[in-house]
């Protein structure tokens, strides 16, 4: 017999939650016997997995249960994009991810019990697109977050047209088409969270094009938070500081490089994706009475300083 997940997990909710709640059996205990249940039912080894559990468990506890969310930048595993695409659906949300590699954001999605689709920021129809499909899929749209980005590292005198729009076109006109068509098709209100940066906040030298893009989505951020909020539609953006993803790995390997940074946090370790997905989650719920606002996830390294290049050598 093959049954679909979701098939499972509603016939088990259904049979047996007044069976096991009565005699304590809370949260992801109750889960796990959920899916082992599915085991038995089904006959597959496999269905007890990530999916299932995620589903379960935010149907159980879920501050995003009877959400429907759209995260875009989720093409790697060890992106924030994937990190918070994985909290949300353990918190209830029904996801769809994109990014502009395809297969790569199907196979992130596809372990979430998601969906994924290709999407690039900077094609305003591929952003309608990723509307329709999370509208057409499951009904409507209540939490949109952007983590695209584009890394550049050039000095004034080094600037060039095509560095300069090509940050602008995904960091400064990408966001805000992004929120023009997600806030479009929040008919009941909803979240919008976008992706500053902590060099929006400290100045860098060599990030003109990165930092002076998001420095200027970040006022954009603002602007649509008071426009937006008589449709009860909530605009932030998220500071990350140095965190290791697949955007920045390669500076994580260098320990001179993170032993500059690490001094100057404050709260002694290096954010991570986890930490970013986490402060997702609470401007995507409902306990979120917050517009307009970056919020800071640098260790506190917004107090201090970025190292400069000669620390590295």
């Amino acid at each position: 017999m093959s049954l679909s997940i979701h098939t499972v997990v509603s016939r088990l909710m259904a049979t047996f939650h007044d069976i096991f709640y009565p005699v304590n059996i809370q949260g992801i205990d109750f889960a796990h016997r959920l899916a082992e249940e599915a085991v038995y039912i089904t006959g597959q080894e496999d269905i007890l997995g990530p999916s299932l559990l995620h589903i379960i468990k935010g149907t159980i506890m879920g501050r995003l249960t009877g959400k429907i969310a759209v995260i875009l930048g989720a093409s790697d595993e060890r992106s924030m994009g994937a990190a918070t695409a994985r909290r949300f659906v353990e918190e209830g949300a029904k996801v769809v991810l994109a990014a502009r590699r395809r297969d790569a954001v199907v196979a992130i999605a596809e372990k979430v019990g998601g969906i994924g689709v290709a999407c690039d920021i900077t094609k305003e129809e591929d952003i309608a697109a990723l509307v329709k499909t999370a509208v057409d899929t499951y009904g409507g749209l209540h939490i949109a977050v952007n983590y695209s980005g584009v890394a550049s590292e050039e000095s004034i005198l080094e600037a060039t047209e095509e560095t300069l729009r090509q940050a602008s076109d995904v960091h400064f006109i990408g966001t805000a088409l992004f929120m023009k068509h997600m806030a479009g098709a929040m008919i009941e209100g909803g979240s919008i969270i976008t992706t500053s940066t902590l060099t929006a906040l400290v100045q860098a030298p060599g990030l003109s094009a990165y930092a002076g893009s998001k420095a200027g989505a970040d006022m954009i951020m603002k602007v649509a938070a008071n426009e937006l909020g008589e449709r009860n539609i909530r605009v932030n953006s998220i500071a990350p500081g140095f965190t290791k993803s697949a955007m920045t790995e390669e500076y994580f390997a260098m320990e001179v490089v993170t032993k500059a940074f690490l001094r100057e946090m404050p709260l002694g370790r290096f954010p991570t994706v986890e930490d970013i997905a986490n402060a997702a989650l609470w401007l995507a719920s409902d306990e979120s009475f917050t517009t307009g606002q970056i919020i800071d996830i640098t260790a506190g390294q917004s107090l201090r300083r970025i190292p400069r290049a000669d620390e590295f050598v």
